[in-house]
């Protein structure tokens, strides 16, 4: 099995700095600023959501090849204190499938102190250890959850672990794990829950985001005519809510939030393909293989890891990061004509 098969594109090691101001921060050519760092940790899931992962899952990637608690606690350092990164998300395939997750959060807190330290996850499990992990420095949690009904969660996931995930969600706020997030991915699948979906997520005091489908699944089947657009989401909440247009208190986060039945509850929408935020995107993302990707929907990723591994110091990586931030793409062109999905799958890419 190639490279490319396997989802990982061919890595360059070497960028073009031409042309780029003489900035320790993370500019790109468009003048975007990242500060917003996504570490992905490993492949590995507990699920199998079927626009994420293939039924088998995604073909393991060698011990060796991943990066290890300590690469990982010494480029949160050099992210924070060299490149001006104020915040950082642990993401996967699964974070929690990492038995050392706990170490990592805890040197990650002790290099960087202030600095949020959030995770996505599906939350398979996380009852067992979410007082640990806020314990290390771990400040809160997104998770990923599509239906409450659970015939239909089992269905989405492959898995029947419905239980397990409510759990982990009420261990989280009860370790003090906040804000907590809810993110759904729209699909025609899921619409017609939608609305229970919310009213658990209010009834729960937890707030839900909804995200259009991005073509990033495993097995490549997105089209655009299949999706569910924002608007079509709006008109089935409001058969039950009034929503009230709140905007983004942020011009740099990605949702759009909504006031529901007057507030303050709200529910966010996140239409990356019909209301594209890519002009004001503040993301930079680490491959749990150790390299920069700029943007989810471009193949070419910068290698920190053989760098970090050959004996660079914190400057030569901190250059090479810049480097790949630089070349950052302009947007993602999913409405483009020629457009292409990355040959990575959203599991392998980390979100």
């Amino acid at each position: 099995m190639t490279a490319v098969e396997m989802g990982i594109p061919t890595v360059r090691s070497s960028v073009s700095l031409a042309g780029r101001p003489d900035v320790d921060h993370l500019v790109d050519r468009f003048g975007r600023v990242a500060r917003d760092l996504r570490v992905s940790i490993t492949e590995k899931c507990s699920l199998r959501c079927t626009y994420c992962m293939p039924e088998e899952g995604l073909p393991a990637i060698p011990a060796q090849n991943l990066l290890t608690a300590s690469e990982i606690v010494r480029l949160v350092d050099i992210a924070v204190h060299r490149l001006g990164v104020r915040e950082v998300r642990f993401t996967g395939g699964e974070p929690l499938m990492r038995v050392d997750l706990e170490q990592m959060i805890a040197g990650c807190a002790e290099r960087v102190p202030g600095i949020p330290l959030a995770m996505t996850t599906n939350a398979v499990g996380l009852e067992h250890r979410a007082a640990k992990l806020a314990r290390a420095g771990l400040t809160r949690v997104n998770v990923s959850l599509d239906s409450v009904d659970r015939e239909h969660f089992a269905r989405l996931t492959r898995r029947d672990r419905l239980p397990s995930v409510i759990a982990g969600i009420r261990a989280a706020a009860d370790a003090g794990l906040a804000p907590l997030k809810i993110n759904a991915v729209l699909m025609p699948e899921t619409l017609g829950g939608a609305a229970d979906l919310l009213e658990w997520c209010l009834a729960e005091g937890v707030a839900l985001r909804f995200i259009e489908e991005m073509p990033l699944d495993a097995d490549h089947e997105w089209a655009r005519e299949n999706m569910v657009p924002a608007d079509r989401l709006l008109a089935v909440l409001g058969e039950r809510f009034t929503l009230t247009e709140h905007g983004r208190d942020d011009p740099s986060a990605p949702a759009e939030e909504w006031l529901v039945d007057g507030g303050p509850a709200t529910v966010g929408i996140i239409a990356s393909v019909t209301r594209s935020f890519c002009s004001d995107c503040d993301r930079t993302r680490l491959t749990a293989e150790g390299t920069v990707r700029s943007c989810l929907f471009s193949d070419q990723e910068i290698d920190l890891r053989a760098a970090l591994r050959s004996g660079a110091d914190d400057e030569e990586l901190a250059q090479l990061w810049r480097g790949a931030m630089w070349n950052k793409w302009a947007g993602h062109g999913i409405n483009a004509d020629g457009f292409a999905p990355p040959e990575r799958s959203m599991g392998a890419i980390g979100g």
